[in-house]
């Protein structure tokens, strides 16, 4: 044995099924690419759920350039079998669902009133805008109402100044 693959052979650790099922990890174990050492804890779950023979059986049914998104699958499946043994990844995908249908729900409702809202504020500003144009009489000096900001009457303390004995 050469020094590079002896070398290689003392950092070699073993993937986590091999770690979890005490056994030899070797250049030719088929859960060594998705359970790296660091993982345990997913083939944990994995191994609980499906069992270690299992878990082998399925990845090789699977061609190998998916084999990756397989083991993903399973991690996902086992962990949510494991939150929720009788329903697993269905019982959260059924909730989901049900938020959607609520949140859509409540989407239609806001819209209903916004459209109501948006009637209502052209209402007001049709009768605002009808009030504008109206010209009434003053019976003082025979001019016109307007409800257009008006400067001159604006209060001015040196025209009129406040005269006040109040004790506070």
């Amino acid at each position: 044995m050469g020094l590079e693959a002896l070398a290689r052979a003392r950092t070699h650790q073993p993937c986590a099924a091999c770690k979890m099922l005490r056994r030899r990890c070797d250049g030719k174990c088929i859960l060594a690419p998705y359970f790296p050492c660091d993982e345990i804890e997913k083939f944990a779950g994995v191994h609980k759920v499906f069992g270690a023979s299992n878990v082998i059986k399925m990845i090789q049914m699977v061609e190998e350039t998916n084999r990756e998104d397989a083991a993903k699958a399973l991690v996902y499946e086992a962990t949510a079998r494991i939150r929720d043994p009788v329903y697993g990844s269905t019982g959260a995908i059924f909730q989901l669902q049900k938020m959607v249908q609520e949140l859509t729900m409540q989407l239609e409702s806001t819209k209903a009133l916004v459209l109501e809202l948006q009637q209502q504020k052209d209402q007001l500003l049709g009768i605002l805008l009808n009030v504008n144009h109206i010209d009434l009489l003053s019976p003082i000096d025979g001019g016109s109402f307007s409800l257009d900001y008006d400067d001159s009457m604006a209060y001015d303390p040196a025209k009129f100044p406040v005269e006040c004995d109040w004790i506070f």
